[in-house]
């Protein structure tokens, strides 16, 4: 089924939808209050309803896989390519046909199916201590096995969908047998045994227990806007550094949604993600994430443009998933915990 295209990219084509009193149902990994606000938004403009219900990715997709073709669920907003590509996998989504959504949204940031989209990007680049590192000496992920950063780095567990999505990039990029060999020079050079979020790392390089941290580039903005001393005295010890940029680019993945495969209001589903990738709606939603938008014309927020301009990775994210289990592996092999 393809559903009416909206012609005009703002609030003001998606208006024009002919409309019937409907709801939506939308099962989501992000924090209701992410999402929330702009849920209501897109409640107030269309007068769908929007039913939303919360938890962490795992316990969603296995929610929606056990209630089979009873699930309530039309939409599943998670994060990372990684968790999207498992929820196709597991047989739960179907392809998402909407002109709208193909004209505005990168075709490297849609599965190759189309059974899911990106609604937000984030950067995974590298933090290090500006009163310890001299930037001039960092490159590329790959280089961050050299012997300059022995016991310099502090970066998450090898659990982490993140990191995961990371190393499967690099799987494409670079093949297993040096991937692996990377996570093994990463394992070498780590100041403390994995413990914590992005945001433990980046405190960690703060208070000097490591120089370097890989994070996502949102942890770090939600650290900018806090008005708490503790966290702007983080913030003034950092810096960002963007790696790759003189070959493929700096890792980047997505927040994204998957069209659920027995969703019962296909058409006010297709009617969200497009309301979701409007100008104003990208706007708001990487603001309040301080994530980018998918949509290049959407302005990003001060907070993003704080961090400066990168040469992005292009590969395509459904590579993402993909390679995961290839990454999980190699991971475990090396030693990452």
């Amino acid at each position: 089924m393809r559903f009416t295209p909206v012609v005009a990219a703002g609030l003001a084509g998606l208006l024009s939808l002919p409309l019937q009193a409907a709801e939506v149902n939308v099962y989501s990994a992000r924090q209701d209050k992410l999402i929330a606000p702009l849920l209501e938004q897109f409640e107030e403009q269309t007068g769908v309803k929007v039913n939303l219900i919360t938890g962490k990715a795992e316990e969603l997709l296995t929610r929606i896989k056990a209630e089979g073709a009873a699930t309530p669920a039309d939409l599943l907003i998670t994060v990372d390519a990684g968790n999207l590509h498992r929820a196709k996998e597991a047989g739960v989504l179907q392809p998402i046909e909407s002109n709208l959504l193909d004209q505005r949204i990168p075709e490297r940031l849609v599965d190759p199916d189309k059974q899911w989209v990106g609604l937000t990007v984030r950067a995974r680049p590298i933090f290090y201590a500006k009163d310890r590192v001299d930037p001039s000496k960092l490159s590329t992920y790959e280089a961050l096995t050299d012997s300059e950063w022995k016991g310099r780095i502090c970066i998450r567990s090898s659990s982490n969908i993140y990191n995961q999505s990371l190393a499967a990039s690099m799987i494409e990029a670079n093949g297993e047998a040096a991937t692996e060999a990377w996570a093994e020079g990463m394992v070498a050079n780590f100041a403390r045994k994995p413990t914590g979020g992005d945001t433990d790392q980046l405190r960690a390089v703060a208070a000097g227990q490591c120089d370097l941290a890989v994070s996502n580039t949102y942890y770090f903005g939600r650290l900018i806007d806090s008005a708490k001393p503790e966290d702007r005295a983080v913030v003034d010890a950092l810096a960002v550094f963007w790696p790759n940029q003189n070959d493929r680019g700096t890792h980047v993945n997505i927040s994204g949604a998957g069209f659920v495969k027995h969703a019962k209001n296909p058409e006010q589903a297709v009617q969200l993600l497009e309301f979701m990738v409007s100008d104003e709606a990208q706007a708001y939603y990487a603001e309040i994430n301080h994530e980018y938008p998918v949509v290049e014309s959407a302005t990003l927020s001060d907070t993003i443009k704080s961090l400066g301009t990168f040469k992005a990775d292009e590969l395509n994210l459904g590579v993402l998933g993909t390679n995961n289990s290839a990454a999980v592996k190699l991971m475990d092999r090396a030693g990452w915990q």
